[in-house]
């Protein structure tokens, strides 16, 4: 991140809460269960498919890891009930990665039983590098029992990836290929866009070759092209791979990906926990906040 970047994304604390749940409105479908409904019943209408991210992470408490499985549950039965085309995505850390192994296994596999009941699918979202190793074990731990009805999450800047990349295609994982978000020191993490885009191509080659299911996640139009020349290039069918991206972000191009004859699956988060998100993705793109920042002063004039 530049000089100007990070002075903008420290302006943070000065910006108030209020303004940044105005700015998250259009990317969290609302605080309960309800909400994320709604935006899933409009989206199915419109062709695309769901998945749900309850917020919240990097639980510190075991009675904390009960809250957020009953909210998932709740969340598969809203889903089958409905006859949604959705399924769930959980950060392993707000199921007790950091509490106890043992507990979020068991947190994971009684969601991966309710998913199963139901014909769904439960995705290990992944988090910074200090849980990659972990959360991979976990999902393998998992797969043994689940099969295909579990997945995982790989970041393409991580410089490990093209290793795990190994042992993911030799057991045909479901894989969301995205680029990654976190702050990562550069012994562990690619720096330079144009590398990770060169990483994430590389991977997503290796994962489709491989006979792996992709969920390609990304929102860079270059990323998108280079996905449809692959699939044109290796004769795959819609339902071999399918397009992932966040809501409220780049619509246009979410509709385009769609009417190319690609399913394409739009992740959405909801919950209480906002505001950590909300300000995550602002960090990600400071060009947001400096805006906000404009209007704030703007107003006070």
């Amino acid at each position: 991140m530049g000089f100007i970047n990070r002075v903008i994304t420290n302006t943070l604390p000065l910006v108030p809460k209020g303004v940044i749940r105005h700015f998250s409105r259009k990317y969290i479908a609302g605080e309960a269960l309800e909400d994320a409904a709604r935006e899933m019943e409009s989206l199915k209408l419109a062709g695309f498919m769901a998945t749900l991210d309850v917020l919240g992470e990097d639980v510190t408490r075991a009675e904390e890891t009960e809250r957020a499985v009953d909210e998932y549950l709740a969340a598969l039965q809203l889903i089958a009930k409905r006859g949604l085309p959705a399924n769930i995505s959980i950060k392993p850390t707000q199921l007790g990665l950091k509490v106890d192994l043992d507990l979020c296994h068991k947190n994971f596999s009684r969601l991966c039983e309710e998913a199963q009941k139901h014909q769904n699918f439960v995705r290990l979202d992944m988090e910074d590098s200090s849980c990659t190793s972990e959360t991979l074990d976990l999902y393998f731990r998992l797969r043994e029992t689940f099969g295909d009805r579990v997945g995982v999450v790989i970041q393409a800047y991580l410089r490990r990836t093209h290793l795990d990349l190994d042992r993911l295609i030799d057991a045909k994982a479901n894989v969301r290929l995205c680029k990654g978000i976190y702050i990562e020191p550069p012994a562990l993490a690619f720096r330079d866009g144009s590398i990770v885009n060169r990483s994430y191509t590389h991977l997503l080659e290796r994962l489709l070759r491989g006979g792996c299911y992709v969920g390609i996640a990304t929102h860079d139009d270059k990323l998108v092209y280079e996905a449809e020349h692959l699939i044109r290039q290796l004769s795959l069918e819609p339902d071999q791979y399918e397009f992932q991206m966040l809501l409220g972000v780049q619509r246009q191009l979410r509709d385009v990906i769609l009417s190319n004859g690609h399913r394409l699956r739009v992740y959405i988060p909801y919950g209480r926990d906002w505001y950590a998100y909300s300000t995550r993705r602002l960090k990600e793109n400071p060009t947001l906040v400096s805006h906000i920042l404009k209007a704030m002063f703007r107003k006070d004039e």
